[in-house]
């Protein structure tokens, strides 16, 4: 009897990645795609694993193992696709030698994410193949059919998963990992080097490699017609193919496995055989457009929205005009995101909002800022745009513009496209602040090493990347580093930094407080009888404080992580110091 175990989608995807002798994979940290490379590296005696600095680079790394002769693999969420478009599109035309396979996590519904993209799209226009499992047992059979659809075409393919499917858990079977061969490697100058006269040549192979996989796809086990009242028929694909089995159990269903390219005929078959004809696809109108295209009349996103997740009561409203006979969800309170207790940001961003100093922001904890009480982030637009933006605000506006403004980026994004945003500060003579805040760790999606924290995926200790230095060796004279607790010195700091005309840089240090191994060195508790009941300890937001029914304030010690904060913003030594050493989790 073969083992079946419960795993989460991205668990299944790590497995089947296992199970396909996959040998080399790279991939930056990105919600909700993050755990497969850390699920991945359990199998670090088979499979080489790494976190590159950014998407573009991990997916250049899959090429390269690709290209002489191992199957490799690269992963990201929607918004990493972006980054990493520039070698997906050429890869394309390429083609592989070891099967390349791309898990791409879009966010419908935005839990993670500053937008809803749909990858679908981006695949079509780089014409990619693209799978989209629906529960963890096909998540790891796609991943399986992925390489050896690669191989077979040469091509490139993505696995599209979504929120939903990435953190939810369903049963899987597990099979041995299978022995493959290492195809050779041989110079093929013409297939390899896209120089225009070679990428010329391989457009034609690509658009008929791509008609060839459509006709193909029709007889393809994970493109599937389900039968039954031929009334209604309904194309679908991934979670929303649960949800209208849910919501309509009865209906007729072509549950496509391949949407890109789209099987033709098959779906010409399926529209003929039913009377009124669907389409449930979350997102953007990828599957409606190509049908409608074709003549076919269909229903899709005129009923159903181009935005958030659906559910099988959404589609049985839409279609039957009913709804599930579901309880009523309670009204759950708004719980806003914050900072944790004792997070250095929060420190830091307590002292920019009193000096009111604005903050172009950036993607990770920190954007955090931007709600009350801190208020510090004025803007959050991608990964690195904090920088870029704050020069193109200096040189429209002016550097007197700038002198209360500081770009805001965590040590991991710096790393990932933050380098090029400051370079270009030094070649274009800006004289706008960077503030670096470097947690020691890419803190929001779950603490996953980067080259400054000086241990890779692997477990291996590595010399770690010197922020400073590298600042320093771009030629920025005015680099302080300073610790995110410091608040006299961080607001001496913060004013003759900005005031400066000509660049610099400030590294605020401090390890999140979450770290294994951070210890907690003070605890604190409030003197009721000095309390004035000011509010100052309050005003950085710190759920660890409270107000008691008399206004004084209260400190949870089962949250407070001893940061000192609100010991050190105190007028009036009402928060005292208990001197214990707690090793955190």
């Amino acid at each position: 009897m073969k083992n079946k175990v419960t795993m989460l989608g991205n668990e299944a995807i790590a497995r089947g990645l296992y199970e396909a002798g996959v040998k080399v994979s790279s991939a930056y940290p990105g919600t909700p795609s993050t755990e497969i490379s850390e699920y991945l590296s359990n199998y670090k005696d088979e499979i080489y694993c790494e976190w590159a600095p950014n998407e573009k680079v991990a997916v250049e790394v899959a090429i390269g193992a690709s290209m002489v002769g191992i199957r490799s693999f690269a992963c990201m969420k929607h918004v990493g696709l972006n980054v990493a478009a520039d070698p997906l599109y050429t890869v394309s035309y390429i083609g592989v030698n070891g099967g390349l396979v791309l898990t791409v996590a879009d966010d419908p519904g935005m839990y993670s994410s500053q937008n809803e993209q749909d990858t679908r799209a981006i695949a079509r226009a780089a014409h990619v193949p693209v799978l989209e499992p629906s529960n963890s047992q096909e998540a790891k059979d796609m991943t399986i059919l992925a390489y050896e659809l690669s191989e077979k075409y040469d091509t490139p393919v993505i696995i599209r998963t979504t929120t939903r499917l990435a953190h939810s858990q369903s049963i899987v079977e597990l099979n041995d990992r299978v022995d493959i061969k290492d195809r050779e490697y041989v110079k093929n100058p013409r297939k390899n080097v896209m120089v225009p006269a070679n990428a010329k040549a391989r457009h034609p192979v690509v658009i008929n490699r791509e008609r060839i996989l459509s006709e193909d796809a029709c007889d393809l086990s994970i493109n599937s017609i389900e039968y039954s009242d031929t009334s209604i028929g309904v194309i679908t694909s991934g979670i929303p193919y649960l949800y209208v089995k849910e919501a309509l159990p009865k209906a007729s269903v072509l549950k496509l496995g391949l949407i890109n390219p789209l099987p033709k005929k098959l779906i010409e078959e399926f529209a003929k055989k039913v009377d009124k004809l669907y389409i449930i696809e979350e997102l953007d109108s990828i599957i409606e457009e190509q049908v409608k295209s074709w003549g076919i009349e269909v229903i899709g996103k005129d009923l159903f929205p181009l935005d958030g997740e659906y559910s099988a009561n959404m589609i049985r409203e839409k279609i039957l005009g009913e709804t599930l006979n579901i309880e009523k969800e309670m009204e759950a309170p708004i719980r806003p995101p914050i900072l944790c207790p004792g997070c250095p940001h929060r420190s830091v961003f307590s002292v920019m909002n009193k000096l009111k100093i604005h903050g172009a922001g950036d993607i990770g904890c920190y954007t955090l800022g931007a709600g009350a009480p801190l208020e510090t982030i004025d803007s959050t637009i991608c990964m690195g745009a904090s920088i870029s933006s704050l020069h193109g605000m200096e040189k429209a506006r002016g550097s007197e513009f700038v002198k209360d403004w500081v770009a805001v980026i965590g040590d991991s994004t710096f790393l990932h496209t933050g380098i090029n945003s400051l370079m270009n500060m030094v070649y274009n003579n800006s004289k706008a602040t960077v503030l670096i805040l470097d947690n020691s760790i890419t803190a929001m999606t779950g603490h996953q090493e980067n080259p400054a924290t000086g241990k890779t995926l692997m477990g291996e200790e590595v010399k770690p990347i010197d922020i400073k230095k590298m600042c320093e060796a771009m030629g920025i004279k005015n680099v302080i580093e300073i610790s995110s607790f410091d608040l006299d010195g961080l607001s001496k700091t913060f004013k003759e930094e900005t005031l400066r005309d000509e660049l610099s840089v400030i590294i605020a240090k401090a390890p999140c407080v979450l770290l294994k191994g951070v210890a907690i060195k003070n605890q604190y508790i409030v003197n009721k009888e000095k309390c004035r009941k000011c509010g100052l300890c309050m005003k950085p937001g710190c759920p660890a404080l409270t107000k008691a029914e008399d206004g004084t304030t209260l400190i949870n010690d089962t949250m407070c992580n001893g940061c000192g904060l609100c010991f050190n913003l105190c007028p009036f030594d009402a928060i005292e110091k208990v001197d214990s050493v707690i090793e955190s989790i």
